[in-house]
This record gives C-alpha cells, structure tokens and sequence, in this order.
C-alpha cells in the first residue's frame, strides 16, 4: 500500500514540481513503509532514499518508487539534491509542520531548488482514509476490543494501576498489535479526575471507577478506546454521572456525520452534560481524528469549523471529571459517512460492575 499517486496529483494544486516527504507518518503515507528514510515526489515520478538497516525491506515492500540507499559521502540530501538537479525542479515542497528549523537550514543549503512550506498538504489527503486504511483500523479496533474483553478477567481489588496497564500492553501485543498506538492510561479512584493519569501505584479498591484509555497498533494505524468501569458498587451520583456522560456521547454518535464542522458533533455531546449541570467538568474537546497518528485532524472540537470528510476516523470521548474525587470517560472511533457514522468499537457501554 502507498499514496504516492494521491500525492502526485496534488501537487499542481500547490503551485510545485516535487514535495518531500521526511516525517515518519509522512513516510509511512506515502511509501506503504518506514525505513528513516526521505520520499520525492513529483507530478511523474518517486524516489526513495534509505539506508542499509532498511534497503532489503524497501525492495521487497514499495512498488512505483526508484529506490536507492545512502552511504558515506552520499546522504539523503545529497541524493534528493542529485534528483532535483537532474530533474530540473524549481520548487519543491516540504512538511513545514514537521521539520525542525535546523532541518530546514540544511535542506535549503543543500538542495537546488526553492523550499515552498506545505503544512496542510499530507493532512488533507489523510483526514479520508481509503478501504485499506479503513481495514487495518477496524482490525486495530477488534484487538483493543478483545484486549478489554480479557483485562475484565484480569482486574481485581490489590492490583495498581501500573500492573493493569502492564496487562492492557500484553494483551495487546499477544493479540497481534505491533504495539499499543499511544501508553495505555488507567487511572483509578481520584486519579480518575485527570483525563490523561499516568498510571501509578494506586492500588485499586472496592468503590472505585476504574478508567481505561488504550489502542493498538496495526500495520501502523492506530485504535483507542476508552472505558470506565467500577469496582464493586457505585454510589448513587457515580451512576448519575457515568448515565450522563453515556448519555453525552450517544448523542454525539448520532450527530456525527461527514459534510459538517467538527464543533456540531461536540455541541451535540456537550449539551447534554451542560443540561445535566457537569458543563464545567468537560474541558476538552469531544473527539479527534487518528490513523497512522493517535491524534490527527479535523477535530470534534467547539471551535473546529472544518467540513468533516467522508471516510475521516474520530473518536467520540465525552468525559465528566470531579477533582480529587472521580472521573468517567466513554470512548468509541467511528468513520464518518454522508449519512452517519460506522462505530467500530464493539466493547459494551452499560457500565461494568465488577
């Protein structure tokens, strides 16, 4: 799998003979594989530079690209420059949201050629994702979901959190993830009021909500998901409070939908947790894209006025968070159509008593 047809025709839009292509998702995007390498790529043709660690395993996986491995005296920017001589390029693009200003000071010593600044070029184009892509996330999904299934049987009153979230790893990567897509977050008790709790010694006891925030990793796409489950009993307002936000984020599920900016879908989440008297337990934004990132764009965010595309990937993670007392978050990934969303994330909502 690469894109670098979809790059190619991009590139009169932008006013530029060639881009490179230097960040990792980049690489990743554009060549179907990731070998530190560097991609150039123009209206008619592709090259890609990496080095001996990579140079078998690029032969054998990318197709449409000339393929060439650096060495001593002959970097990648030496070899891009080669290319943008020979072709005759005059300007070329690059990732500016990406490349440090050092980095940039050597491309533009090195190369041949007018540096044009491209931030939104790659983002655009990923924000849809095609059918393979779509894929490699719904597999993704399927390994959180069964990783969550398992860690269920695992949890127990004694346990911190560190050695649930060591578990949430194992199950992940004994499922067949290439690793978990971001550090699992399991935050227990009070530490569940911080929506993103580093997983510590906590030791979890009976009465707790116990949030969990993990994704795996699968031919470099990821999944996330979150769930909040209690140990033992909840009170009465833990109930009230995780119906509420259960309630905030089917009412987001139905509202998303591409053809629409991002802030729809979270003002139709958030004003259920406004209505219920929580709206100043919910700070941060409804959802986000991801693929080859666990945090992309366009956003579900009160402020995003980006037109949601067909076949974007976005989270729907409404939260309430009480300091010093608990937290619940519900989380799900869907991919947005004209007429809804498919939800890929199979793992039950209701809460889990365990």
């Amino acid at each position: 799998m690469n894109h670098i047809k979809q790059i190619a025709s991009r590139l009169p839009e932008y006013g530029m003979d060639a881009i490179l292509i230097t960040s990792t998702p980049g690489e990743r995007y554009a060549m179907g594989f990731h070998g530190e390498g560097l991609a150039l790529i123009s209206k008619e043709d592709c090259w890609y530079f990496t080095d001996s660690r990579y140079i078998e395993a690029a032969n054998k996986c990318i197709t449409g690209a000339h393929i060439d491995c650096v060495g001593r005296g002959r970097g990648h920017r030496t070899l891009a420059a080669q290319v943008i001589r020979e072709q005759g390029f005059g300007k070329v693009g690059f990732e500016s949201d990406s490349m440090s200003v050092d980095a940039l000071a050597l491309y533009e010593k090195e190369l041949p050629c007018a540096l044009i600044a491209a931030p939104d070029f790659l983002s655009h184009l990923r924000a849809a994702k095609d059918a393979e892509e779509l894929d490699f996330m719904r597999t993704a999904q399927k390994i959180a979901d069964k990783a969550f299934a398992n860690i269920l049987d695992f949890i127990r009153p004694g346990l911190t959190e560190r050695e649930v979230a060591a578990r949430l790893v194992y199950e992940l990567m004994l499922l067949g993830a290439e690793k978990p897509s971001f550090n699992p977050i399991v935050a227990a008790g009070a530490n569940g009021s911080m929506p993103h709790a580093v997983p510590g010694d906590t030791v979890i006891e009976k009465g707790m909500f116990i949030t969990m925030d993990f994704g795996a990793l699968y031919h470099s796409y990821c999944s996330d998901m979150t769930r909040t489950v209690c140990m033992g009993q909840p009170t009465a307002e833990m109930r009230t409070v995780y119906d509420t936000v259960l309630n905030a984020q089917l009412a987001g599920l139905s509202a998303a939908r591409a053809g629409i900016p991002g802030c729809e879908i979270d003002w139709a989440a958030r004003a259920v947790i406004d209505q219920a008297g929580y709206g100043e337990y919910f700070g941060h934004a409804l959802g986000h894209s991801l693929g080859l990132e666990i945090h992309e764009s366009p956003n579900c965010s009160p402020a995003e006025q980006t037109i949601m595309p067909v076949g974007a990937v976005v989270s729907c993670e409404p939260g309430i968070y009480l300091p010093g007392r608990f937290g619940v978050r519900i989380e799900d990934v869907v991919i947005l159509r004209e007429d809804g969303c498919e939800n890929i994330t199979a793992s039950p909502k209701e809460l889990i008593i365990l």
